[in-house]
C-alpha cells in the first residue's frame, strides 16, 4: 500500500508544481528562450541604487504601494525596479486581498526612469533586459486578482505614465499630469504602456499622446477615458484617504467575490473569446454554492 500512497503522493506534487510553473510561465511573458535572464538582469539593475517602493497592506483588504525616491520625483532606480518586482510577487500571495492603490510619496507620482540607469545601460542589450524585467512585471501587476487603481498627484511622466495603464483605474488631482514623453527621448515606451494606451483610449488617441508627447491633465484624461475623476483634494494625505473611499465601493463584500469578478474581466480582456468563456465558467464554479452565494440566498428568498 505505501509505495502506491507515495507515487499517488508523488504524482500529486508534480501536478501541483507543473501548475506553479505553468502558471508562472503565464504570468511572465518572457523567459529563457527569449534569451531572458532575469538573475544576471536584477544582478545589473541592483547596481543602481536608491528610492524604494513600500506596501502596506490594510485589514480591510486593500493594499497601498508607495513610490518613493523624493530626490528624483520618484523616478525608478534599479532597485527599486527590482522592489517592484518584489511587492509584486508579495501582492500575488496575499490570499485576503481585494484592491491596490498606487501613489507616489510627496504629491507626485512618478517621473519615470532614474536618467543615471538610462546612461549606464544605453546599449540596446541591456535596455531590452531592462524592458523584459519591466514588461513581466507590469503585466504580473495588471493580472492581480485586485482591483488597481493609480493616484495621479503631480507627474506621472515617461515609465510612470506606462505604471498608470497597468492598473484598472486612474484618479488624479488638480494640477496632475500624465505624459508619455517618450518621443522626446527619442523612445518608445518600453515597459508595455503603449499597448495598454490603445486599449484603454484606443489607437487614435494613443498615437496622439504617444506622437505629440503631449501633456493631458485632468479634464482632457476625464474626456478620453484615461481617467475616471478628478479627486478634489491635491494634498497627499486627503486624497489618499478620497481614492480609499472610491475604490471601497468596488471592493466592499468577500474576497472570493472581488477577486472573481477581477479574473473575469482579465480574462475577457485577454483572452479570445471561447477561452475567456470557459475561464469565466471555471471561476463562477469557485463562487457558486459559496458562503457569499448561499447567504445570499438565505437573505433574499423572493424575486422582487
Amino acid at each position: 500500500v505505501f509505495p502506491e500512497m507515495a507515487l499517488a503522493l508523488w504524482k500529486n506534487f508534480l501536478q501541483i508544481t507543473l501548475k506553479r510553473i505553468l502558471q508562472q510561465r503565464r504570468l511572465s511573458l518572457y523567459n529563457g528562450a527569449h534569451g531572458y535572464e532575469e538573475e544576471l538582469i536584477k544582478k545589473k539593475l541592483r547596481q543602481f541604487s536608491g528610492g524604494s517602493i513600500n506596501l502596506a497592506k490594510e485589514d480591510n483588504g486593500i493594499a497601498i504601494l508607495t513610490l518613493s525616491n523624493p530626490k528624483l520625483m520618484n523616478a525608478f532606480t534599479g532597485t527599486m525596479m527590482v522592489e517592484l518586482q518584489e511587492r509584486v510577487t508579495e501582492l500575488e500571495n496575499w490570499k485576503d486581498g481585494k484592491g491596490l492603490i498606487i501613489h507616489g510619496a510627496g504629491n507626485t507620482f512618478c517621473s519615470g526612469s532614474d536618467l543615471n540607469v538610462v546612461k549606464e545601460i544605453s546599449n540596446s542589450q541591456d535596455g531590452m533586459n531592462m524592458c523584459m524585467f519591466m514588461q513581466n512585471t507590469l503585466t504580473r501587476l495588471m493580472r492581480l486578482p485586485l482591483i488597481s487603481v493609480a493616484l495621479v498627484q503631480g507627474k506621472a511622466f515617461g515609465g510612470g505614465a506606462e505604471l498608470t495603464t497597468a492598473c484598472d483605474f486612474r484618479l488624479m488631482t488638480p494640477g496632475s499630469e500624465i505624459r508619455f514623453v517618450h518621443k522626446h527621448m527619442g523612445l518608445v515606451p518600453g515597459w508595455g504602456g503603449g499597448a495598454r494606451l490603445v486599449r484603454i483610449v484606443g489607437s487614435g488617441a494613443a498615437l496622439q499622446l504617444l506622437g505629440g508627447a503631449a501633456r493631458v491633465g485632468p479634464e482632457r484624461a476625464l474626456s478620453l477615458g484615461l481617467a475616471e475623476l478628478t479627486l478634489p483634494a491635491a494634498d497627499e494625505t486627503r486624497a489618499l484617504g478620497e481614492a480609499r473611499a472610491w475604490l471601497s465601493q468596488y471592493t466592499e463584500g468577500p474576497a472570493a467575490v472581488i477577486r472573481a469578478v477581477k479574473k473575469v474581466v482579465t480574462a475577457g480582456r485577454e483572452l479570445p473569446l471561447e477561452d475567456a468563456l470557459r475561464t469565466e465558467k471555471d471561476i463562477f464554479g469557485t463562487v457558486w454554492g459559496g458562503p457569499a452565494n448561499l447567504q445570499a440566498l438565505v437573505r433574499r428568498p423572493k424575486h422582487k
